[in-house]
């Protein structure tokens, strides 16, 4: 099974501290049983990669719990259930965020963190939000903001001529990695007069091997025959390397024919474009850096 939705844990993580103290660890392994979750469950990674999703959301359930004074910390990583917590168990079989917001402790805490940030009020139980952890809030913002700017950012290449499009291919490409820094390692070389080009960039600083490019500033699919040109073309190179890059897309049948190759030609579509081209900053700016930051217990050890 997948592993449960953030709220999903509140409750079984506060019943697990009815009758005695728990190391994080303790209710970690109880709640993987409780939910029976696999090894593979446990090992599912958020957005960013960061940290699991059972880590995130058991430290999210720590810190809501403790905000509404539900349980408290005894030792490092030891909760302990308080009378608050003692009471609410007593008369209740679930626990949500609304209920929560019940308790003018957590309420003031939510209402000066703007938890669900997407609703218009914090007590909202909005499902896309609300059984989010802010860290997948946060992850879900990003991905949001990140493809709305791919999408801007292929338009915004379409608007180009051929040729500042052949460069920015190039360009690329010497930013991911290929080419070293020598200049001389990747250049355009004009074999045709449609939109797309050819290129040659060594892949590496002591130029040991080229990969040839071509791209195609182009709005409809990438068809086989187009690619099995391309092919060609580097049969005739005697060269066994290549990239073709459209903004475009590619039919069923030329990814197939790549596929079945002996020489490696690599396919990079519209939307990989513009994710490479965010990722290795081609085109785009930072406009403002967010650092998500933890305790570091290790200082406060002795």
């Amino acid at each position: 099974m997948a592993v449960p939705k953030f709220q999903d844990f509140l409750y079984p993580f506060l019943r697990l501290l009815k009758d005695r103290d728990m190391t994080k660890a303790d209710i970690t392994s109880a709640l993987i049983s409780h939910f029976s979750l696999t090894e593979e469950d446990c090992a599912i990674r958020t957005r960013s990669g960061s940290l699991t999703q059972l880590s995130d959301r058991i430290g999210w359930c720590v810190q809501w719990l403790r905000r509404a004074e539900f349980i408290e910390i005894v030792t490092r990583a030891t909760y302990r259930i308080t009378s608050v917590g003692l009471k609410y168990l007593s008369t209740h079989s679930n626990l949500r965020q609304s209920d929560l917001m019940k308790y003018p402790a957590f309420a003031a805490y939510a209402s000066s963190k703007n938890i669900s940030t997407h609703t218009t009020s914090p007590t909202s139980d909005n499902p896309h939000i609300s059984e989010l952890t802010p860290t997948e809030q946060l992850e879900q913002a990003h991905e949001t903001i990140s493809n709305d700017l791919a999408a801007d950012l292929l338009s915004k290449v379409m608007e180009q001529t051929p040729t500042f499009f052949e460069h920015l291919v190039v360009d690329l490409l010497v930013k991911m990695g290929y080419g070293g820094s020598n200049s001389d390692a990747a250049r355009v070389t004009q074999l045709t007069n449609d939109e797309g080009i050819d290129g040659i960039i060594y892949e590496d600083k002591l130029g040991l091997d080229k990969i040839y490019l071509q791209a195609k500033r182009w709005t409809n699919p990438v068809g086989r025959p187009v690619i099995q040109q391309f092919a060609g073309a580097l049969v005739g190179q005697n060269a066994s390397k290549g990239v073709f890059i459209t903004t475009s897309s590619y039919s069923k049948e030329a990814r197939n024919y790549v596929a079945g190759l002996h020489q490696k030609i690599v396919l990079i579509d519209g939307s990989e474009l513009a994710k490479y081209m965010i990722e290795y900053n081609v085109g785009v700016s930072t406009k403002k850096v967010y650092e998500v930051k933890r305790i570091d217990n290790d200082y406060f050890e002795e």
